[in-house]
């Protein structure tokens, strides 16, 4: 069984308001709701692949319901821990630009945090968790790390895809895959990338530091896949941009799939830039047909130290 760990899920409304005008009434246009939080989006992308997965982490209130019966129904399974407060509720306002405002989240306590880590003891070698996120400020910031040594004894494996500071936590448990942007990367070395070859300089020292592998997305460039044996630099397809909210995910979601579906190193790349692209071209998350088009439209080179 896939898991995704979302620590602090969410529901994402969006308002669409023409020429808001901050100070004064502004009426919306349409208004849409999704359940929200990148091990979630992992979990919806998944489904789409025809992957099962089970979304844990924590929710609470109406808010924690809805996010719930809106996996539920799209026949994904859920076993989140339940908390006092509400599930935080995300406002995404578009009115020619986006505005977000981002909620905090409900106070997790000492119990629930056990809880949550009582059901990563019950995985096995045949499991894969997803850890992606951000931790909810009453969250100790080594709850990454705590999650990563709890998985490792239990022998599964665990894909993480989070910031700077959580993910150096886990690399020395051995995180079968990581997935850092180029901006993230920069800021782990505290440096500037402007080749391919620096991403492979880069990517090198976080295999050095424990990772199996390392996938850096580069946006509109692609990305660049690197272990120990083989680095592949792989195109993005062409297309509009309509939403980046979500695209990591959903090529942290093609790779599990891979994963799971015995792909080889290529169909895997292929099928995790493919889901991404698609939910970068789309309003919401990726769909099946837009991944299935994005699949012909896939280039992957090997790449050599220099780049």
């Amino acid at each position: 069984m896939i898991y995704t760990v979302t620590l602090n899920p969410s529901i994402d409304y969006v308002m669409f308001v023409d020429d808001f005008e901050a100070g004064a009434l502004n009426r919306t246009t349409a208004t849409a709701k999704f359940a929200g939080g990148k091990g979630i989006n992992v979990s919806r992308v998944l489904q789409t692949l025809d992957v099962p997965s089970t979304a844990l982490g924590f929710v609470g209130g109406f808010p924690g319901r809805f996010v719930e019966d809106t996996l539920t129904s799209a026949g994904i399974q859920t076993a989140f821990t339940q908390v006092d407060e509400d599930t935080r509720i995300n406002v995404k306002l578009k009115s020619g630009s986006e505005t977000e405002i981002n909620a905090t989240g409900p106070t997790i306590t000492e119990d629930n945090i056990k809880a949550l880590l009582e059901q990563l003891r019950q995985t096995t070698s045949e499991d894969i968790v997803v850890i992606a996120g951000s931790v909810p400020s009453s969250v100790p910031k080594t709850i990454y790390a705590d999650m990563a040594k709890i998985v490792q004894e239990t022998g599964a494996q665990f894909v993480v895809d989070a910031e700077k500071s959580l993910v150096e936590g886990i690399l020395p448990y051995a995180p079968r895959l990581i997935k850092p942007n180029k901006v993230e990367l920069e800021e782990m070395f505290d440096t500037t990338i402007t080749s391919d070859a620096d991403v492979l300089k880069y990517g090198r020292k976080l295999l050095n530091k424990g990772a199996q592998a390392v996938l850096v997305s580069l946006g509109g460039d692609g990305a660049v896949y690197i272990d120990a044996s083989q680095a592949y630099k792989v195109s993005a397809p062409k297309g509009k941009v309509i939403n980046t909210v979500g695209a990591g995910d959903s090529t942290v979601a093609g790779m599990v799939a891979g994963f799971t579906q015995a792909l080889s190193q290529q169909e895997t790349l292929a099928l995790a830039i493919a889901s991404g692209s698609a939910t970068a071209f789309n309003d919401d998350l990726a769909e099946r047909s837009m991944i299935d088009t994005l699949l012909e439209n896939i280039s992957i080179t090997q790449l050599n130290e220099e780049g």
